[in-house]
């Protein structure tokens, strides 16, 4: 009686004063697990690496490419398990053995084959510390500001995107890359398990309803898997992500290079790349402010389209400095949405009764595109010694994608938790 008692003050309550919780514990999930740690701190390690054991840049970056092909099998996975045992319990369990995996880099040998099952390895296990596992809970804690709260939780990646790099720097300069993979490894273990494990749980109520007695988890409005992949929206969504994905994130690793061949000096690139993660975070929050407001596919395609812009500019000779600036800022801001704006869709389209099992597969759409963007950027690079053409590419993929969101029509009532 206590407990529901408890819960009916929470309901009546405002949705962040009962929520910070759940929002705090989901950023720095997020914020230190799989989709973070990798992608923002490989170029770091890189030159030590090579250094230590002779391997090429190459072998090292198929590292990332090993964790994207895992990732492909193990986020759908997750999102089953989450739909089994809770989001609770899996969040947990990946953050400790992400973390441990993390720890383990820090004894490499000269094996390049350990490298690998490492990275193998920890993509598997880390699978639960990815979105996917959070923002089921937050969609489930909030539904006024549910755009926002998305927002704040994935601000997570782009926070640890501005920050990791200058903390990195100091730990290796002073206990070498080992010591810097071994301090990553604590981020997970000491400073997200401990707060996800105190403030992490799954709610007892329906945000939508306003009721506050225990939710019949079998009740939850919804698609299935089943029914989800069996619709038609579901495979628009799934088609329109792999394209945009591999245009925006393909252009990101490259940015240096691009600038670079474009007459920017070196010096004032590195004043530059910064802007990526401050833009991502600023995309997440004025994102979610505008999901909560407007409709969700109209903003998916004004926000994902514009980088275009940003494209038609990066590929114009002796480029301004201050017009790569803005290019910039308008692709970090784009990718800062995007995982908001699926996550969104997801619980508004389809419901949340399967929702972490419906948002994996979509993941890993985004996976995919995300994944090779980089390479095949680099491909057309090596082959018209210009990244203009890969640039003109995504210029007409952003627009034209970005206008399938429109067709998916009004929110279904009846999904809409």
């Amino acid at each position: 009686m206590q407990a529901v008692s408890s819960e009916i003050e929470l309901v009546q309550g405002n949705e962040f004063r009962r929520g910070w919780r759940i929002l705090l514990a989901s950023m720095l999930g997020i914020g230190c697990g799989l989709a973070a740690l990798p992608f923002y701190t490989a170029g770091v390690f890189a030159p030590h690496l090579a250094r230590e054991f002779g391997w090429s840049m190459g072998q090292i970056m198929a590292g990332l490419t090993i964790t994207t092909v895992v990732v492909v099998i193990a986020a759908p996975v997750t999102g089953v398990l989450c739909e089994k045992y809770g989001t609770r319990k899996i969040a947990l369990a990946s953050l400790a053995c992400f973390g441990l995996s993390y720890l383990s880099l820090a004894t490499l040998g000269n094996s390049l084959i350990q490298f690998y099952l490492t990275w193998a390895v920890a993509a598997t296990l880390g699978a639960g510390t990815l979105p996917i596992t959070f923002t089921r809970t937050v969609n489930r804690w909030f539904d006024k500001h549910r755009g926002l709260a998305l927002g704040l939780a994935m601000t997570g990646t782009g926070l640890f995107g501005v920050l990791c790099k200058p903390l990195l720097a100091w730990v290796i300069a002073d206990y070498g890359w080992r010591g810097g993979y071994f301090a990553l490894g604590l981020l997970p273990l000491c400073l997200a398990l401990p707060i996800a494990f105190t403030l992490f749980r799954e709610p007892a109520f329906t945000p939508a309803s306003g009721k506050a007695e225990p939710v019949d988890e079998t009740a939850i409005p919804g698609m299935t898997r089943g029914e989800a992949v069996r619709h038609w929206r579901f495979w628009l969504i799934a088609a329109i992500l792999v394209p945009i994905s591999f245009a925006l994130a393909g252009a990101v690793p490259n940015l240096e290079p691009i600038l670079l061949d474009r007459g920017i000096d070196q010096a004032t690139i590195l004043t530059m790349t910064p802007l990526v993660g401050l833009a991502s975070i600023s995309g997440r929050l004025i994102g979610g402010w505008l999901l909560d407001r407007f409709w969700a596919p109209g903003v998916a395609f004004v926000l994902l389209g514009m980088p275009a812009i940003s494209c038609i500019i990066l590929t114009g000779t002796n480029l301004d400095p201050n017009m790569a600036r803005a290019a910039i800022l308008l692709i970090g801001f784009a990718l800062g949405i995007e995982y908001d704006v699926v996550a969104y869709l997801t619980s508004r389209y389809f419901g949340m009764r399967s929702y972490a099992a419906i948002y994996g597969i979509f993941y890993v759409c985004f996976s995919t595109g995300a994944g090779f963007g980089p390479l095949v950027f680099g491909m057309i690079r090596d082959f018209a010694q210009d990244f203009g053409p890969a640039l003109q590419i995504s210029a007409v993929i952003l627009p034209l994608c970005s206008a399938g969101f429109l067709f998916l029509g009004r929110y279904p009532a009846k999904t809409v938790t």
